[in-house]
């Protein structure tokens, strides 16, 4: 299991800046809205024997779409009136849906690598089929665990904002080496930063019995060695970039127990 001071020398730079950035700009705090524009994928043609095109019947994508853009929405808000809270302005990132593949200010997405956050254009991108993939392959189904997904990317989004992103991205360019370390360590910060976040909705009665489970299960779940022993029968530490499955659902419950921002500093601590 990668981690700990040794095995990053960065010196007190990364660690210090990392540490001060977080308790500056955020703290505490909540918020409710479903405000949030996103781009959305053009319509699907139904073919005719769907029953999904019979007036008055549900549509699940449709539902899922709703809900979607209700967490994406609370979401943002929780992050707007946190940075607030700290003389800060929140700049909203969007929300991109789309299928199969779609052009992003970091090149080409497609549905294959899974939910991802491009810091170029600050917008989050996902094919909706992931949440299917969610349930069945890496076995997380449930509401909370969609939510988890996005508050994770979100939390990339945080990072951008905040200048941590490009302070572990210059770490990583001057010690190439750590490079999957680094990542590691800014993956865990974004589940816990996604914890912070579901703490909010806790405290405004918004969770029901099970949520946080759901959540904990979609983190471990995508733990680059539950991953890799499903995929490849073997584990290999040294190639982890987002972190165990334990470590993922440890730093996500973290975020939640805590409620707080500060508590997420990845960088200064063993993890």
């Amino acid at each position: 299991m990668p981690g700990g001071r040794g095995a990053l020398p960065l010196g007190g730079g990364l660690v210090g800046i990392v540490a001060t950035v977080l308790i500056l700009l955020l703290g505490g705090g909540g918020g409710y809205g479903v405000d949030s524009p996103f781009e959305q994928f053009p319509a699907e043609t139904r073919p005719a024997g769907d029953s999904r095109a019979v007036p008055g019947a549900p549509d699940p994508e449709s539902e899922l779409v709703d809900f979607v853009s209700f967490v994406i929405g609370d979401l943002q808000k929780f992050w707007t009136e946190d940075f607030q809270k700290a003389g800060r302005t929140y700049e909203r990132t969007q929300l991109v849906l789309f299928r199969q593949a779609t052009q992003t200010g970091c090149g080409t997405g497609s549905a294959q690598t899974g939910p991802f956050y491009c810091p170029a254009d600050r917008r989050v991108y996902i094919d909706l089929g992931f949440f299917r993939e969610l349930a069945t392959r890496f076995r997380a189904p449930g509401d909370f665990a969609q939510a988890y997904v996005l508050a994770h990317e979100v939390g990339h989004h945080v990072q951008t904002l905040t200048g941590i992103a490009a302070q572990v991205e210059e770490a990583a360019r001057e010690n190439p080496d750590q490079r999957n370390a680094l990542s590691v360590r800014q993956e865990l910060q974004a589940d816990c930063l996604a914890g912070v976040w579901a703490h909010s909705t806790y405290e405004r009665g918004l969770l029901e019995e099970g949520d946080l489970e759901e959540g904990l299960t979609a983190a471990s779940s995508v733990g680059d060695d539950r991953i890799q022993a499903e995929t490849t029968g073997r584990i290999s530490p040294e190639t982890f970039t987002h972190g165990t499955a334990e470590q993922r659902a440890r730093w996500f419950r973290r975020g939640f127990d805590e409620g707080d921002a500060t508590a997420c500093d990845t960088f200064s601590e063993d993890i």
